[in-house]
């Protein structure tokens, strides 16, 4: 941030709601990490983002302490715009009074210096050569066409500001050593005194907001202080100015309603639309009165409450109230006294406008923020542009960050929170699997050894039964035993290898060579009979590090999985495809089946679950295919709709190391 702006940000007050952004004529507020930052160079002074600054996050350059100096060492003189009035509506017959004590010399009406140039417009009227003049006494205006409109340069009427009139006369009467300060409700004042065409005129600005805490600091208390007059010259029709159309109304000039050839024009929007109109000579006008501001009434540090009706009334009152001071032949008499001092200026292009982007550079920056298509392109205006276009071409000019996008926002937040949630079901499921797998292991290692007993002395009876012509009758029956107890024993070894401290033994897999020796045991099973089954492999070489052994597990629980689900099925359909993602195989099993009702998605991995018919699963094959695969730093997916079939979406990591195995 520049100290030297007019205008600068508050960092820590700056909220990001883009509302200076969005105000902004002139562009000239750059996001920077978030912040709202006045480009000073750019910035025109014509304060609308510190009036639309809900945390008054903006600073207008302060000049209380250089005023203060000035008074304690130089013979200084106050000139103070009719606007004040409206500013202090009950008590601004003490404003003189109250100057004077904090130190001024005298007092004395900014509007004479609309009286010294009305002529001077009356004169340039006269004299048009066809152009359409624009009038030049408010400095937002000339600043923001020497800036950005090259072409109207030569249409601005070459008139100094009433402040700087009243400045050259007073140090023509008063002597070059004076000092003079001016006051009234303008930022862009502060830059207009120290503009090269007119400098030495006016030696500093304050504000009305400055003029407050001058006070404050002098412990000046207005209700305390008599009342009195300002000092003369006296000013006559120049004390309306700061209304709109007042200075042609100082100069004479009609501004009636149906007066096609004087246009009288107030407020940021209106000065955008008719500059546009004059640039693109839409306008056949011979005069153009130009406020940024509703009148200075409306001017950025007017620091009043009251509204514009109201503070425009005060200022009619004030007007009215001290008509009678002015007498005519004295005011004539000043007026023609001041014929040689010049009231004159000229102006020149300060290029400020950046490059348009192309448009292939504008398409990129649209489609970092999922802008793809004309439908995308919202134009909701929360990024402080009119349209996404616009903000697209700010990035572009490095006035913009692609983090003001707040749909955009709202997406990345959305898909980010999905994420988060998705890895706390993740995390809850692994916490309880990781618990059941500690019952797992310690009921399987129980269980075991009596298993083995009953399996042993029932081999051991079996064998001896079969010798005995009697004891063939149960032989039967103790086949059932160790069958049953057999079936026991594998599920026992399911558990212990879900609850397993897995160690991978690590080596180079061929996922084309395991899935495919998997499928020809499906082949040769007379119990898949009529199973279609097809490989994509869109892979070059898909060759990962992992266990052999465990990751032949995986896709054999997958893809028997999905045999046992088409088998009542008219169509039995397996397609299998393996492509690549960045570092990553992915592994799609898609099946014909009879698919996973919604209710049952999330239990899907959850052991002794099933969907399987009594007998013919334990429940242990998708946990155990979690298990492995999150060893091997992989995900697993699935997607189903019942009666339609499922899809298992695997990725497992291609260059695993040791050191990134994740253990039960």
């Amino acid at each position: 941030m520049n100290n030297n702006n007019i205008v600068s940000t508050i960092s820590q007050k700056c909220k990001r709601c883009y509302s200076c952004i969005r105000e902004c004529p002139a562009h000239a507020i750059r996001v920077l990490n978030g912040q709202a930052v006045v480009v000073g160079e750019r910035c025109i002074g014509c304060g609308h983002c510190v009036k639309v600054c809900s945390q008054h996050a903006k600073r207008i350059k302060n000049e209380v302490d250089r005023v203060i100096e000035l008074l304690s060492n130089e013979k200084v003189v106050a000139i103070i715009a009719p606007s004040f009035a409206a500013t202090f509506p009950n008590t601004y017959n003490k404003i003189p009074g109250a100057l004077k004590k904090v130190g001024f010399q005298s007092v004395t009406e900014t509007a004479f210096g609309a009286d010294l140039i009305s002529q001077l417009y009356a004169q340039e009227l006269e004299q048009s050569d066809g152009r359409t003049i624009i009038s030049s006494a408010c400095p937002a205006v000339y600043n923001y066409i020497e800036k950005y409109f090259e072409g109207l340069v030569p249409n601005l009427a070459k008139i100094v500001s009433p402040m700087i009139a009243m400045g050259r006369y007073l140090k023509a009467n008063l002597g070059e050593d004076i000092k003079v300060v001016f006051i009234g409700p303008c930022v862009a004042k502060k830059s207009e005194y120290e503009d090269e065409q007119v400098k030495g005129a006016i030696d500093a600005v304050l504000t009305f907001t400055e003029l407050k805490e001058l006070f404050l600091i002098k412990e000046i208390n207005l209700l305390e202080i008599e009342d009195s007059e300002l000092d003369p010259p006296y000013a006559n029709l120049g004390k309306s100015f700061p209304l709109a159309g007042g200075l042609l109304k100082t100069a004479n000039i009609s501004t009636d309603i149906l007066e096609k050839e004087i246009i009288v024009v107030e407020g940021k929007d209106k000065v955008v639309e008719i500059m546009h109109e004059i640039a693109d000579h839409q306008l056949n006008a011979k005069l153009v009165d130009v406020l940024f501001c509703e009148g200075c009434i409306s001017g950025p540090a007017i620091d009043s409450d009251y509204n514009y009706y109201f503070r425009r009334e005060k200022v009619i009152k004030y007007i009215d109230e001290k008509a009678n001071l002015v007498d005519k032949q004295i005011w004539k008499s000043n007026i023609y006294n001041s014929r040689t001092i010049d009231f004159t200026r000229d102006f020149s292009y300060k290029h400020q406008r950046k490059p348009m982007p192309s448009e292939e550079k504008i398409k990129e920056i649209l489609a970092q923020t999922n802008k793809l298509s004309k439908q995308d392109e919202l134009n909701c205006t929360a990024c402080g542009y009119e349209s996404c276009r616009e903000y697209a071409i700010a990035i572009a000019k490095g006035l913009a960050e692609d983090e003001m996008c707040l749909p955009f926002l709202i997406d990345k937040l959305e898909k980010a929170y999905d994420d988060l949630k998705t890895t706390q079901e993740q995390l809850h499921s692994a916490e309880k699997l990781a618990s059941i797998g500690q019952l797992a292991a310690g009921v399987a290692h129980e269980i075991n050894n009596p298993l083995g007993t009953i399996m042993l002395y029932s081999s051991m009876l079996n064998k001896e039964l079969s010798k005995l012509e009697s004891g063939k009758q149960y032989s039967e029956d103790l086949g059932l035993i160790l069958d049953e107890a057999k079936r026991c024993k594998n599920i026992v070894a399911d558990l212990l290898n879900f609850a397993r401290q897995g160690k991978l033994k690590l080596a180079d897999v061929n996922i084309i060579e395991i899935i495919s020796s998997i499928v020809k045991t499906i082949f040769i099973n007379p119990a898949f009979k009529g199973i279609s089954i097809s490989l994509h492999n869109d892979v070059d070489e898909p060759v990962i590090r992992a266990d052999e052994d465990q990751i032949k597990q995986v896709f054999l629980n997958i893809i028997n999985n999905a045999c046992e689900a088409m088998e009542d099925r008219p169509n039995k359909k397996i397609e299998i495809r393996i492509t690549k993602v960045n570092e990553q195989l992915v592994i799609d099993i898609a099946d014909s089946g009879c698919g996973i009702p919604k209710d049952y998605m999330s239990k899907l991995f959850t052991p002794f679950f099933t969907t399987k018919k009594m007998g013919k699963g334990t429940g242990l094959g998708l946990p155990i295919t979690y298990g492995i695969i999150k060893m091997h730093r992989g995900d697993i997916k699935v997607q189903s709709i019942s009666g339609e079939g499922t899809t298992f979406t695997i990725k497992l990591p291609i260059n695993l190391t040791a050191n990134q195995i994740i253990t039960n």
